[in-house]
């Protein structure tokens, strides 16, 4: 969610199942706007692929005032997300798009906030909802030194090949996250729609191979302003516990360190305990976090 805070009026919202391109461009303007008053994106990476998708049963919420956008919610599945133009804020738009999601979504709301504000929590209290997730955003200077990328023998090291190892490395994708409910149901679509982002560059996408088998992956992401992302990293549970996957994390901070980054970043789940301690141990201090909302049920919450 962006910033922002319940109160009485609110302008009318327009209701789209398909954007056109004067809509996304719109939307994107308010995505930059946003970030450079909050400090952070309030859409994910998800949310903005979801925007130049063509036949997307996705649905969205434009709100605009004389003109111009102030407030834009997507809904995704169940998964939704909410931005107000800052100058916008307190005057019950936020309220009115999050009361519209909860409406339209058929299986409960599930409402990240970006950076996790006071005032995305105000809301989020405001109409109902509860933390049950949260990623930890963890940084580490390049300039921490590396220990070598130690693999076992059998083991080697390439570079992704779109089109080539599309499918080989969707299954182990799915395999590496078939507890995460974003990551592990990734499907072509998805990759491909990855692979035409400005960022996505194939020399930065690390394959861990044995024999013909993948078994492995760590796929960096660049971002302006000399800052790196270790975007995905995961391992076949088959091959878990030797150390592959802390090998696959050196050599990708050894890639982005190369390319003149000043720091490196990434997402968690902060309940994934191995992970937070692999990064930990890696040089990784965590700098802010998302918590995703929803309404609350009768199972156990995860916060």
């Amino acid at each position: 969610m962006g910033g922002v805070v319940d109160d009485e009026a609110a302008p009318a919202v327009i209701a789209r199942d398909q954007l056109s391109a004067a809509e996304v461009t719109a939307i994107l303007g308010l995505q930059a706007t946003t970030q450079q008053h909050d400090g952070a994106p309030p859409l994910n990476d998800a949310a903005l692929a979801v925007l130049h998708q063509t036949g997307s049963p996705a649905q969205h919420l434009l709100a605009y005032e004389e003109g111009v956008l102030t407030g834009y919610a997507q809904l995704a599945g169940s998964a939704g997300s909410v931005v107000v133009r800052p100058a916008y804020r307190r005057g019950g738009l936020g309220t009115r798009l999050v009361r519209q999601l909860q409406a339209q979504a058929t299986t409960g709301l599930q409402l990240w906030a970006v950076g996790n504000s006071p005032a995305a929590q105000a809301l989020a209290a405001s109409t109902g909802l509860s933390a049950q997730r949260t990623l930890l955003i963890m940084r580490r200077p390049t300039d921490l030194p590396l220990p070598p990328a130690r693999l076992d023998a059998g083991t080697t090291v390439r570079t992704f090949q779109p089109g080539t190892d599309d499918a080989d490395w969707l299954a182990l994708n799915a395999r590496a996250f078939d507890h995460h409910p974003e990551q592990g149901s990734l499907t072509q679509v998805d990759l491909e729609l990855r692979m035409t982002e400005p960022w996505f560059d194939p020399g930065g996408f690390f394959l861990a191979v044995e024999g013909a088998a993948l078994v492995g992956f760590h796929w960096t992401k660049q971002h302006p302003d000399r800052l790196g992302e270790v975007y995905v990293l995961g391992v076949d549970p088959a091959a878990g516990g030797r150390g592959l996957g802390r090998a696959l994390l050196t050599i990708g901070l050894a890639h982005l360190r190369d390319r003149g980054n000043l720091a490196v970043q990434l997402y968690v789940e902060a309940d994934h305990q191995g992970a937070v301690g692999l990064y930990r141990a890696s040089g990784f201090v965590e700098v802010n976090r998302d918590v995703m909302y929803a309404q609350p049920t009768q199972e156990s919450v995860r916060v």
